[in-house]
């Protein structure tokens, strides 16, 4: 039997404007993209639309953006961007187990709302569940967040296995995702606390380390 010929996939390419004109009709695109996606569903975006409230040819349009996927890519890398800056931003001064504490605390605060003034996330999140490429961004930025919380976590425990802290961080941030997804899902008291929920889940891991570190984790219960 002759051996079959392998398929070559080949990636759409996305336009990068230099120019200012192309990038404010990018952004136009996106700002677009981002309302039909709040009003629709990322299910339901179609380029036809978004070409037609451009006021541009839909050939036009996929010199920006050749597919679907590729504009919820766009908006899921921008929003990944502002997420790690964020971490980064809290985390950057943490010393010790009170000031991990107090910062994360405040993080998980602070992108519950983030994620609350932005109401199309929720629909670009569920179009990432659909594509596999997608679906491996989402997961390869969990691992970048998740690194940068490990990498505190080892400053201020420095005596732990590098790859105990790492797979808790990157579980920390990969279900913090999911809670996010949830919380936005539900009525704002029920959302606020399942945040709360997830924040004490996720720091009685954190803080656990430091327990352990010192053997409290062994030590008899007292009594």
């Amino acid at each position: 039997m002759p051996r079959k010929t392998p398929e070559v996939v080949v990636e759409p390419v996305r336009r990068n404007p230099t120019q200012q004109r192309s990038r404010e009709r990018q952004e136009r695109i996106l700002a677009v993209a981002t309302q039909l996606i709040a009003s629709k569903g990322s299910d339901q975006l179609k380029m036809s639309e978004i070409a037609e409230r451009c006021e541009i040819s839909i050939g036009s349009l996929y010199q920006y953006f050749p597919d679907k996927s590729s504009v919820i890519q766009t908006l899921a890398e921008r929003y990944n961007a502002e997420s790690r800056h964020c971490i980064e931003e809290a985390l950057a001064a943490v010393e010790d187990a009170p000031g991990l504490n107090a910062a994360f605390s405040a993080l998980l605060d602070e992108y519950y709302e983030i994620v609350l003034a932005s109401p199309a996330m929720r629909d670009i999140w569920s179009g990432m569940q659909a594509d596999k490429q997608l679906m491996a961004l989402e997961l390869q930025e969990s691992r970048i967040a998740g690194g940068l919380l490990a990498d505190v976590m080892m400053r201020v425990y420095p005596g732990r296995a590098a790859g105990e802290v790492q797979a808790s961080a990157f579980l920390i941030w990969h279900l913090g995702e999911a809670t996010m997804r949830l919380a936005i899902s539900c009525a704002p008291e029920e959302g606020r606390s399942l945040v709360e929920a997830f924040k004490r889940m996720s720091l009685r891991e954190i803080m656990g380390l430091a327990a352990e570190k010192k053997g409290f984790a062994t030590a008899d219960p007292v009594s």
